[in-house]
Order: C-alpha cells, then sequence, then structure tokens
C-alpha cells in the first residue's frame, strides 16, 4: 500500500501543478498579463511546485534528508540524465547568454549549497546545516535571478513566439487552482510520508530515498519539457528548462525551505553535492568542445553513463 501511495502521490503532484499553471496562467491572461510573463513567472514556478511541496512538507515533518536529497538528487537528474536523454533524441544548440550566464549562475548555485552546508569547515564548528541566515541569502540571489529573466524578457521583447494560454472562465480557472493546490498538497504530502516508510522499512537512509526516487519523481514535468522540446529541436527550451529549474530548486526551494526549518547535513551528502556541482562544471566545459556551444549525442551518452555511475556509488553507499 506504501509503494501505491507512493506512486499515486506522484500523480497528484505532476497534476496538481499542471491544473495550478493552467488556472493561474487563464487568470492572468484575463488580466492582460504578456504571454511571455506568465512563462517566466507562473509556469516557472509551476514546474517547480512538486519540489516545493516535497521539501516544504519535509521539513514541517523534520525528514531534513529527503530534504535536501531531494534538491541536490533532482539537480544532478537535470543534467545527466534530462540533458543526457535531449541530447541524443537532438543535439541542443545552446545560447550565448545559457552559456555565459545561466549555467554558471547553476554552477554558482550547488557551490553556495556546498559551501554553506559545511560550516565545519568554514567556521570550525561541529554541527553542520543550512541555517535560516543561509536560506535569506539564497533567496537574495533567487531576486537577483528574477531581476536578469525579466531584464531578458523586455530586451527581447518576443511575446508573439511565446504560446498563447487556454483562457477559461474565471470559476473555472479557479476551480482549476484549487483542485492544483490540492493535488500538490495531498500528493506532497503521500510521497514525503511513504518515502520514509519505505526507507525504513528496506533499511535504506531517507538521503538515499531523496537522492533517487524522490528526485526523480519531481523532475518527470522537466523530463517531459526537455524531451519534447528535443523532439521539436526547440534546443532553447529543453536546456533552459533544465538549468532554469536547478537555479531554482537551490536559490528558491532550498533557501525557501531552510528558512521554514533550518535543515542539518551530514557530512556524507557532501559527495553527492560534489556530484551536483561536478555535472554544473562537466556541462559548461562541453560547451567548447567538439562542437561548439553544443550538447552532441556522444555527450548526452556520456552524461546517462556517468548517472548509472553516481547511482552505482549511491547505491553502494546505502
Amino acid at each position: 500500500m506504501t509503494y501505491i501511495l507512493l506512486i499515486i502521490g506522484f500523480i497528484f503532484l505532476i497534476k496538481g501543478a499542471g491544473f495550478l499553471v493552467d488556472g493561474a496562467s487563464s487568470l492572468a491572461k484575463k488580466l492582460n498579463i504578456s504571454n511571455l510573463v506568465i512563462g517566466l513567472t507562473i509556469v516557472a514556478f509551476g514546474t517547480s511546485a512538486p519540489e516545493l511541496f516535497v521539501n516544504l512538507f519535509a521539513s514541517f515533518n523534520g525528514t531534513t534528508d529527503i530534504a535536501i536529497g531531494n534538491i541536490v538528487g533532482s539537480n544532478i537528474v537535470n543534467i545527466l540524465l534530462i540533458l543526457g536523454v535531449a541530447a541524443i533524441i537532438y543535439p541542443l544548440k545552446v545560447g550565448k547568454g545559457t552559456v555565459w550566464k545561466e549555467i554558471p549562475m547553476s554552477f554558482l548555485a550547488a557551490v553556495l549549497v556546498l559551501i554553506m552546508a559545511n560550516d565545519f569547515i568554514v567556521d570550525g564548528v561541529n554541527f553542520n546545516s543550512l541555517t535560516r541566515s543561509d536560506g535569506v541569502i539564497l533567496i537574495a540571489f533567487f531576486v537577483i535571478f528574477l531581476y536578469y529573466t525579466f531584464g531578458i524578457a523586455k530586451n527581447t521583447n518576443n511575446d508573439e513566439e511565446q504560446a498563447p494560454p487556454k483562457v477559461y472562465s474565471g470559476l473555472y480557472s479557479a476551480g482549476l487552482i484549487m483542485l492544483g493546490l490540492t493535488g500538490l498538497v495531498v500528493g506532497g504530502q503521500w510521497i514525503v510520508n511513504s518515502a520514509t516508510t519505505i526507507a525504513v522499512s528496506l533499511g535504506l537512509s531517507s538521503a538515499f530515498i531523496g537522492l533517487t526516487i524522490v528526485a526523480v519523481g519531481t523532475s518527470l514535468p522537466e523530463l517531459a519539457t526537455s524531451a519534447v522540446a528535443a523532439y521539436k529541436k526547440n534546443s532553447d527550451i529543453a536546456v533552459g528548462n533544465v538549468v532554469g529549474s536547478n537555479i531554482f530548486n537551490i536559490f528558491w526551494i532550498l533557501g525557501l525551505s531552510s528558512i521554514i526549518k533550518p535543515l542539518p547535513f551530514k557530512p556524507e551528502l557532501n559527495f553527492d553535492l560534489w556530484a551536483a556541482v561536478g555535472a554544473s562544471m562537466l556541462l559548461f566545459i562541453w560547451m567548447f568542445l567538439g562542437k561548439r556551444h553544443t550538447l552532441e549525442r556522444w555527450q548526452g551518452v556520456v552524461f546517462i553513463l556517468i548517472y548509472i555511475g553516481y547511482l552505482t556509488a549511491i547505491t553502494l553507499r546505502g
């Protein structure tokens, strides 16, 4: 029954995020908000809603290993697995802005968490955690990222290229929003409870479950988006979706989670943080190897092989 609830929880979570995006986008369009702004705000926040709600419940329940593992694991999945699959479907040509600004910002986010989580190394204290002050700093970086994003929107002014959202009646839109929030709340609670129960029953750590099952499950919207975008040969969306999600995950979700409740950090999770840092660094380096500013199919294959190696390593670790 626990496994069934876990699967149903993921369905509720992903469907809930979809309903929330549809309802909120419809209301925003009725208020004459541009398609581009809707995409940069409502849709972006909506695709990060699964990770957000899982982390909120994990923080409130005190299962902080799942909260940290979910974000770190999702960022590793996004680059190594999702970009790997997308690049195999179609080689991804990456824009100059993404190469020089967004990918480095994603790398910076991973490095910041690595530093913040290791208070023993930096300050010599005996307890490692992401504190509320760390969360405030991460949120501050998130505000900077939003400012940069809206600057791009203002300069490009390509609203006509954005697919307009469907517009429903006000009552129907409100119903979709309520249905979406309900799905996110129920699904998030079931996932955290089920993952904790499974970890205990199998003798596995909560961090391992967070880094694998929960991380992959909450990254399914990004996987679907990037795979479809690659099939349609829209490289900007395929890559931007993943890199933007990584930035959202750390600056917004992990920042908010640690403000709600400080997150104790186990030293063994440093391996996973280094894996996230290494994945971001490798993505940046590969923009200059082979075909310039392009993630080629062979690089996608290597990404997936590295992810399999990572899963093997953390499985042996337990």
